[in-house]
């Protein structure tokens, strides 16, 4: 594994990251755990529990887990729900680093950004003004070598199947993690329905540098409704039988 040309601290972060745990703390708009205070517990849980760095939504919930927590913080600001909605622009990414953020996730795919920029004029921009590494989320194959190729320091496969490049895979795409993993030489950190331990491990066997883990442990609604929807399926079957008895 190489790196673009990194000081020796920002190297050694990376090197703690290797092969390890980030939790993705992050809640949807309208609910309950939806506050700042709330993502710096949850954090604080998942570091006490070996996480080796927080992946983390929004300033302010970026600056209190800054407060709270001594592991990287990686760092972005959704803005919207569809087309590029990752740290989108060069103005937010900056914002998200002066937040308190190690590490700034952006949209890393080859569609148009909002502010006209391309990803290269971003993190080339972003690097001047910020002392951060930056991790382009990608959505194939092709946005991972162009995101390398444009500057960034990580690639995440967190657009896997949300671009319309992959299908949407049940768990972990990786097919996407084993092919990058064998053309980039920065660090891949495989994200994206990583549901399970095994998930992970599959995810780290296929060639990941890092697993970033979210809604599996750090978001109770859908880990509740996992459960109602296997218990609902289980009452279906259990129907169908009584009816042929």
């Amino acid at each position: 594994m190489t790196f673009h040309q990194l000081d020796e601290r920002k190297t050694s972060m990376l090197h703690t990251l290797r092969g390890r745990l980030i939790v993705s703390c992050q809640a949807y708009p309208g609910e309950p755990l939806r506050d700042p205070d709330a993502m710096a517990r949850i954090a604080q849980s998942a570091v006490i529990g070996g996480a080796a760095a927080i992946r983390a939504q929004g300033l302010g919930d970026i600056r209190a887990i800054a407060r709270s927590v001594t592991v990287p913080q990686i760092g972005l600001w959704k803005v919207g729900a569809e087309g590029v909605f990752i740290t989108p622009t060069l103005d937010h990414a900056v914002a998200v680093a002066g937040a308190g953020a190690h590490i700034v996730a952006i949209d890393g795919t080859r569609r148009e950004r909002p502010d006209g920029l391309s990803l290269a004029q971003t993190i080339r921009e972003l690097k001047r003004r910020a002392d951060v590494l930056v991790m382009a989320d990608a959505g194939s194959a092709d946005d991972g070598l162009a995101a390398e190729d444009a500057g960034a320091d990580i690639v995440g496969t967190t657009l896997a199947g949300y671009t319309g490049e992959r299908p949407r895979t049940t768990g972990p795409d990786l097919e996407l993690v084993n092919t990058l993993a064998a053309r980039l030489s920065v660090p891949l950190f495989a994200e994206g329905r990583i549901h399970t331990p095994n998930d992970a491990r599959a995810a780290l066997a296929a060639g990941a540098y890092s697993v970033v883990v979210g809604t599996a442990i750090t978001h109770p609604a859908s880990i509740t409704s996992w459960y109602v929807e296997a218990l609902a399926e289980e009452r279906t079957v259990l129907a169908e039988s009584h009816r042929q008895d």
